[in-house]
């Protein structure tokens, strides 16, 4: 029986020293849900290892959390704010580089044992340690995501991980900023040993006494042997790499190329060499205004998850959820209730093909991760489990929230209201997925009008990240609060907004729709627009997301922009043309662009403008044709943050990267405006209005906040 001898607390960290020669090195960072790493505990950190080195009795150290679902959830970010200089932040590194050096230069083996995240720097930590052993839990992930904020792993991350994985494996993770599960980690050979939770302390041990392991390259089968293993290879990689990197970022970002020159220079001219190369590219992305607005998005998504839909507020607990209509819409979204929230689904349709194409979107997402073997094939039914369908309202009268996403049809979404008030409980809430009708109109006839609201998704439910949750006058403060919770627990991230036409993000979308949409009837050529907008970061061009969304739908919601907000929404008359055309986009194969043949999607459907009546060519620069669409963008924001659409600059920018992918790198469409100076765009906006058209006219609070001088933050 193992005895423990000595047990000395630290501020974040305790060394249990026990009998068998093996120490338990537990960092516990109080008063924090998850441990994450800061340069205050650089010292605490040495006197450990001091004490360590100095006890010959330890033969090996297993370094673990006490935290109970997590390892290391990576640096603390929030200190890159404090350095002034690339200097400053290149010391940051270097101190991280120098403890994490000595980790692996120490006599004691030491083994991480990871139970939860191990990211960032939580993962560089593991590097450095002999072994790494973790839990087959699906809370285990390990992975370096800098990426996301603009940096790249600065801890020795970029040398360590390709040394112990293979250049091209390592390059995927730290270019996307993807974590693997305990599986792959183990599949990857990030890590020695996968084991039961139960088990993981007691492994761990085992390995810390079998001395220091002699690793091979990790070079698995002849091509990579041949790419990685010489420099004529390794020049082939990086020049793929680089070419691949840039195709993706179209130079956007300064991070990714970064990553690979400083994953070349360590395999070129060494380890010291390469840690070096880190350090000082660090220290070069963290002074970038790229790196500052991701962490601006980090930073605002985080205190977002915190707030409840109205202060003071509590939301009520949901425990059933029903979902009316079994298309697309519904079926994702009663995949994230089940899958993400863990709530059971009831789910009604007025044809039982509608509820079997519903529940097979669930099962075709979670049957892929079966395959995959990231699932059991007894957890994918547990969570299918979780969906049931009706014809009618059987099952209904005791769910805590039903969610409407039918047709968009005002006279049928009130018949909806008024059938749920009629079966199911008096405080059930009726959220409506409405992407265009007012909720004030939805809720005109309801007997309860307290309990209505909007729930906003984005297709697809399962892959985009944000919910706008959709207000009018009546809603009660409980069912707002309810819903934000209940979104959130959905894994979305949802943002109040006011209700009216469009509410924030269609009605900012419209305009630079619009825009796209008169510059094709100018003549300029369809590819031509959307590489402007994808070369200024969008994820797809406006023409292309038109064809994406179905040009039915996406040009739905302009009479109700018009009927609210007047002439400037009014859409230019090819829309009309290209429907009269049956042209629908993706979903009939019949667009803008061509869907069938080798590329579908790919390339430009030419007879597209004879049906519009103009002959394409290419008068405006990439840069007149982005700026024109993304300041009608701009104003539109603008206005909605006047009115009271959005609750904050901040929610505006988040519901704009989240909802219609406007480039993070850029930070939102307000922290845009502040970069570029909010004179500069109402002189833009002021000289596009004289020389093109009077929609581009600045709004009333842009031209006040110039005079004033302010800003958005």
């Amino acid at each position: 029986m193992q005895k423990n001898t000595v047990a000395e607390q630290t501020n974040a960290f305790t060394l249990t020293k026990q009998d068998n020669g093996v120490a338990i090195l537990t960092m516990d960072v109080p008063g924090e849900s998850m441990n994450t790493l800061k340069a205050a505990f650089g010292d605490e950190i040495s006197a450990m290892l001091d004490e360590i080195d100095a006890d010959s009795s330890i033969k090996g150290v297993v370094l673990t959390s006490g935290k109970p679902s997590s390892f290391v959830a990576g640096a603390d970010i929030t200190m890159l704010a404090a350095c002034e200089t690339e200097k400053d932040a290149r010391a940051l590194a270097a101190g991280g580089q120098a403890v994490f050096d000595r980790i692996e230069k120490m006599r004691a083996t030491f083994v991480a044992a990871i139970h939860g995240p191990a990211l960032g720097g939580g993962l560089e930590l593991a590097l450095a340690c002999h072994y790494r052993i973790c839990s087959d839990s699906p809370k285990t992930q390990l992975g370096l995501p800098e990426v996301q904020l603009g940096l790249l792993p600065g801890s020795g991350g970029t040398q360590r991980l390709p040394r112990l994985i293979g250049v091209q494996q390592a390059m995927k993770m730290m270019l996307t900023g993807s974590a693997a599960r305990a599986k792959q980690a183990k599949k990857y050979g990030i890590v020695d040993d996968m084991v039961p939770q139960s088990v993981l302390l007691e492994v761990a041990q085992k390995f810390a006494l079998k001395g220091k392991p002699k690793r091979e390259a990790p070079q698995k089968g002849l091509v990579n042997k041949a790419l990685e293993q010489n420099s004529f290879g390794r020049n082939i990689l990086f020049k793929k790499a680089r070419e691949q990197t840039f195709s993706k970022t179209k130079g956007n970002y300064p991070a990714p190329g970064m990553i690979i020159d400083v994953i070349e220079t360590g395999l070129n001219e060494g380890m010291r060499a390469g840690l070096q190369a880190e350090a000082d590219a660090f220290g070069k992305l963290v002074m970038t205004p790229e790196s500052f607005q991701l962490r601006q998005i980090f930073f605002a998504t985080t205190d977002m998850k915190k707030e409840h839909g109205v202060e003071g507020v509590k939301p009520a607990k949901v425990g059933k959820i029903g979902v009316l209509g079994g298309g697309l819409m519904g079926g994702g979204i009663a995949y994230v209730t089940a899958t993400k929230a863990n709530v059971p689904v009831r789910i009604k349709d007025v044809r039982e093909d509608g509820i079997a194409n519903a529940m097979k979107y669930s099962y075709d997402i979670l049957n892929k991760e079966v395959k995959k073997r990231f699932m059991l094939n007894s957890e994918m039914q547990k969570q299918l489990s979780l969906l049931t369908g009706s014809l009618n309202y059987n099952g209904f009268q005791d769910a805590d929230m039903v969610i409407e996403a039918v047709f968009e049809d005002l006279s049928l979404k009130q018949q909806m209201v008024s059938d749920v008030e009629r079966h199911c409980k008096p405080e059930t809430i009726f959220a409506s997925n409405t992407s265009s009708i007012p909720i004030t109109d939805i809720a005109a006839k309801a007997a309860r009008p307290e309990n209505v609201i909007g729930l906003h998704y984005f297709s697809p439910v399962d892959k985009m990240p944000l919910a706008e949750v959709i207000a009018h006058e009546q809603t009660s403060d409980e069912t707002i609060s309810t819903t934000v919770e209940f979104a959130r627990k959905q894994g979305k991230t949802p943002v109040v907004v006011k209700d009216g036409a469009g509410f924030y993000v269609n009605r900012i979308l419209a305009p630079y729709m619009n825009e796209a949409a008169c510059l094709l009837l100018a003549g300029e050529p369809v590819d031509h627009i959307d590489k402007s907008l994808v070369k200024f970061g969008f994820p797809v061009g406006p023409v292309k997301l038109l064809d994406e969304v179905g040009i039915d739908v996406g040009t739905k919601i302009i009479p109700f922009l018009v009927e609210q907000f007047g002439s400037r929404f009014e859409a230019p008359g090819a829309f009309d043309k290209v429907l009269a055309d049956d042209r629908k986009g993706k979903k009939n194969g019949k667009g803008f662009y061509v869907y069938s043949g080798k590329k579908p999607g790919k390339e430009v459907d030419e007879s597209i403008y004879s049906v519009l009546g103009v002959s394409p060519s290419k008068k405006l620069s990439e840069k007149a044709i982005a700026e024109r669409c993304v300041l009608m963008m701009l104003n539109e924001a603008a206005r909605c943050l006047d009115e009271g659409v959005i609750r904050s600059a901040r929610d505006g920018d988040i519901g704009a990267i989240f909802g219609i992918g406007f480039p993070p790198f850029l930070g939102g469409p307000f922290r845009y405006m502040d970069s570029l100076g909010v004179q500069n765009v109402v002189n833009k906006l002021t000289q596009l209005s004289e020389t093109v058209d009077q929609k581009f006219a600045p709004a009333e609070t842009l031209v006040k906040m110039e005079s004033d001088q302010k800003t958005f933050y």
